[in-house]
């Protein structure tokens, strides 16, 4: 049986990390929060605030800036930005914590993160988004059938790990899949944010409204999701949601009309905000670059436009 009680460390307090804590929290598990500098102060002198229904509540949350190699947890989750993924496994790395589970994506594979923390990593991927304004965690929920927490073992086998993480997840009320191939899911969902969130930055400069809503904006999504697409395919990635596959039989000018939709949403306005579309091209720079390297490492030439990408920093 597993334990309600069971300890789980969320390593990072950023949207995704502290919108697990939350549901994790009130679903009665024993969990702690590793925050730093403003943040970590935020949650040790208000809680963790958050907005429900238009009302800003607050959950009492344990919070700490700093990890002992011997302070134990049954699960920890890793949820910073892929650009500082292989930093917070580093300082996870002596840490005696048997099951690591990474909350991010992924655009070339696991082996760097696997010389760092070996078998107990677990790749995952988060089922929600939003932002924090203010100190105060708006969240944003996809339908369950869009989205979901998905994990697996790099390998595929249902191990007891993932059991008893499926255990928690569903005593949490959070949705859920278990994946077979989450290299796969992982680089396919990095094409997927490359295509869509690229083009938040021009030129060095948060985009404008008015350039962001054009056709020719829309057309740029379009091209370059259908180019990474088939990129993977001949790398021998499955791609998945299979669902995408359907992108590449899509004409154009009928996913133009989508992504002109979808840029004038309000998610993409709240992505169009400084705190948030910066900290986001860091991590699509990142992506970018390693897909190329991945693409390249498997015979791919890439057909992405170079001059979106820029050296790594």
């Amino acid at each position: 049986m597993l334990n309600k009680q069971d300890r789980i460390l969320i390593f990072g307090a950023g949207v995704i990390g502290s919108m697990y804590a939350i549901k994790l929290i009130e679903a009665g598990f024993d969990v702690t929060l590793f925050a730093r500098s403003d943040r970590y102060k935020s949650l040790r002198e208000n809680g963790l605030r958050y907005m429900e229904k238009g009302t800003v509540r607050s959950i009492k949350v344990n919070v700490i800036d700093t990890l002992q190699n011997d302070d134990i947890y049954d699960f920890i989750f890793v949820t910073v930005r892929y650009d500082r993924s292989e930093s917070a496994l580093l300082t996870l790395k002596d840490n005696q914590s048997k099951n690591i589970v990474t909350m991010t994506s992924n655009s070339m594979g696991f082996s760097s993160w696997l010389d760092i923390v070996g078998d107990r990593l677990l790749p995952a991927f988060p089922g929600f988004g939003g932002q924090i304004k203010d100190g105060v965690l708006h969240a944003r929920f996809l339908p369950k059938i869009i989205a979901a927490t998905a994990f697996g073992e790099i390998n595929g086998v249902v191990t007891e790990r993932i059991k008893n993480l499926a255990k928690i997840l569903k005593t949490a009320k959070l949705p859920y899949v278990i994946k077979k191939d989450m290299q796969a899911y992982l680089i396919t969902h990095s094409v997927s944010d490359i295509a869509m969130l690229s083009f938040l930055h021009s030129e060095n400069k948060i985009i404008d409204k008015k350039t962001a809503r054009t056709r020719k904006m829309a057309r740029k999504i379009t091209v370059t999701l259908k180019a990474h697409l088939k990129a993977i395919q001949k790398a021998g990635v499955s791609i998945d949601p299979p669902m995408l596959k359907m992108v590449l039989k899509f004409p154009n000018l009928f996913l133009d009309l989508f992504f002109m939709a979808w840029l004038r949403t309000k998610m993409v306005r709240d992505m169009m905000l400084p705190d948030y579309a910066n900290h986001a091209n860091n991590e699509i720079v990142q992506l970018s670059n390693d897909l190329i390297k991945f693409l390249s490492q498997n015979g791919i030439k890439s057909e992405m436009d170079s001059r979106q990408i820029v050296p790594d920093r």
